[in-house]
């Protein structure tokens, strides 16, 4: 076998694919979970004229969520979907599809949601640090057009994020 010969390695559970070079030793990996988010981004896309999303039922109370904190502005709950030992999502009740869609308008608002996320990550005791993200559009994987923030935390962060 050849050393620039690249062996494939298939780790069933996470649904990782790794790709080792034998002679530099690298390791590529290619998420396939990452590519049904772009997948589910393209169809949330092509069907956010929908107003209904699943965070405006989860608002109004008609879907359950395990609720951190809520206030007249915006709800944070626990993400049903973890993309980290702890993850939590943070929503403005009043429906933005998008972060680019925001106006100036919006501007107390966004900062309100953002000081909600600092409260939410020391409410979970996040207190080595976390990250903040926010999805906006087809190349940013948004998958419900509805804004919202996630906090992950709970173990290190690797960078580059995408």
């Amino acid at each position: 076998m050849s050393s620039s010969l690249l062996n494939l390695l298939l780790v069933g559970a996470s649904r990782t694919v790794r790709l080792f070079s034998s002679q530099s030793r690298s390791l590529w990996t290619c998420n396939a979970q990452r590519m049904d988010e772009v997948q589910r981004a393209k169809d949330a896309a092509a069907n956010q004229a929908a107003t209904a999303t699943i965070f405006s039922k989860i608002i109004d109370k008609s879907i359950p969520a395990n609720i951190i904190m809520e206030d007249d502005k915006c709800i944070a709950f626990h993400d049903v979907s973890p993309q980290a030992p702890v993850h939590a999502l943070v929503i403005p009740k009043k429906p933005i599809p998008r972060l680019s869609e925001a106006t100036v308008d919006d501007t107390l608002l966004l900062g309100h949601l953002m000081n909600t996320a600092r409260l939410v990550a020391n409410e979970l005791k996040l207190k080595e640090g976390f990250r903040i993200v926010i999805n906006d559009g087809i190349h940013g994987s948004q998958s419900i057009y509805h804004l919202h923030i996630h906090v992950l935390g709970g173990r290190q962060m690797g960078w580059p994020p995408g």
